[in-house]
């Protein structure tokens, strides 16, 4: 379960994204259209963990993000932004494929069958009770797995781009993750996360795990 505050953004999502995108190598385009997101839990409690999915210059990428209360010194080159929020205060936006919180959230959910969180509001920033409400999920993922997989635990992980992917090596494990997302590419080699969101109605690869090489 992922708790939303109903809070205003400084810079917005969509802006901090409209910024930094042209700096990778899938897009040049500052023209950002959110088709969807989704998001995992941590279960520390401590890392918000939310991917998008953006259509922008005539591709369809894939951005996860992970949101921290301070400054992550291990990831310098991977911080996205730093943003107010009306909640939580200061939090900094960093490339998710740099943060063992979440690759390790994807890994879970590709092995053991996961899916995205719900997502529910927190209301204990008003004046007035209310029990936390549930939001629209429009945007599902699932893994291919199966519940009970032993998952390695990862103190450190390592990625290189490429123009459509990334490649992610977490110990002796290696995540591609889609970054200009194939809508009709619904297999992969090894176990799998695929998605649908609105206007994707068939399921497609979202990211995959290689298997291991002899």
């Amino acid at each position: 379960m992922a708790i939303i505050h109903a809070a205003e953004l400084t810079p917005s999502k969509r802006d901090a994204l409209r910024a930094w995108l042209p700096s990778r190598p899938w897009t040049s385009s500052t023209d950002v259209d959110i088709l969807g997101a989704y998001r995992f839990d941590d279960p520390a409690g401590a890392v918000g963990i939310e991917t998008f999915l953006i259509s922008t210059g005539g591709r369809v990428l894939q951005v996860p993000l992970t949101y921290r209360g301070a400054p992550w010194p291990r990831s310098d080159d991977a911080l996205v932004t730093t943003m107010e929020h009306s909640v939580l205060g200061t939090r900094w936006a960093y490339d998710g494929v740099a943060d063992p919180v979440y690759v390790t959230a994807l890994v879970t959910a590709i092995l053991t069958g996961g899916t995205e969180a719900a997502l529910v509001y927190d209301y204990e920033e008003y004046d007035y009770e209310a029990p936390p409400e549930k939001r629209a999920v429009t945007t599902r993922v699932v893994g291919t797995g199966t519940p009970g997989t032993p998952v390695p635990a990862f103190g450190s992980v390592s990625s290189i781009d490429s123009d459509d992917s990334t490649t992610i090596t977490a110990g002796a494990t290696r995540i591609d993750l889609v970054r200009a997302v194939d809508t009709t590419r619904s297999t992969a080699a090894g176990p799998s996360l695929t998605g649908i969101w609105p206007g994707q109605s068939e399921p497609v690869v979202l990211a995959w795990i290689r298997p291991h090489e002899d």
